[in-house]
């Protein structure tokens, strides 16, 4: 369960003259930024995912972006984290021909990994135009692995990408 089908019904809810609305999923679970660079598979595969959408008449209206676990585990990584974020979203506009693509970062909700207050500071201290950031620290992580959100949290992260998403300029 992730907050994708949380944060649809929540837009088509509050503005359903948006008409369909699709996603594209491109999550890979226990990766780390430097996974995600240019050029790499994970890379690639979310720009292939992108243009095939655009080439069907689609239109990317944000990138909804919940990563940097991994990250928090290694301290040399976690003190990398904002630098190569901010590399990897100038890059993803760059690539998609919209450098003012609004992104929607999510900040971590757990506190696993030695290192997770790096990565949450680094989140939350971008400042990048159209990039806003969602707090999630506090929503119910699952007992038995104290990393992933619960139902109930997912579904409630869905319904906040929804609020910034509807109150972005796009």
């Amino acid at each position: 369960m992730g907050p994708g089908m949380s944060f649809v019904n929540s837009v088509l809810e509050r503005d359903p003259c948006l008409g369909v609305i699709g996603l594209l999923p491109c999550a890979s679970g226990g990766t780390n930024i430097t996974e995600w660079k240019q050029g790499s598979d994970l890379y690639n595969r979310l720009l292939k995912k992108a243009n095939a959408a655009l080439r069907d008449g689609g239109k990317i209206r944000a990138i909804p972006w919940y990563q940097g676990e991994s990250d928090s585990a290694d301290e040399t990584r976690a003190k990398m984290y904002k630098k190569r974020l901010i590399e990897f979203f100038f890059d993803i506009r760059r690539n998609l021909a919209s450098p003012v693509l609004p992104i929607i970062q999510v900040a971590l909700a757990s506190n696993v990994g030695l290192y997770y207050v790096v990565v949450r500071k680094a989140q939350l201290e971008i400042k990048l135009p159209n990039v806003v950031c969602i707090d999630t620290k506090g929503l119910e992580v699952k007992k038995n692995d104290t990393l992933h959100l619960t139902t109930s949290a997912q579904v409630h992260s869905g319904k906040m990408l929804a609020n910034v998403f509807l109150h972005i300029e796009v």
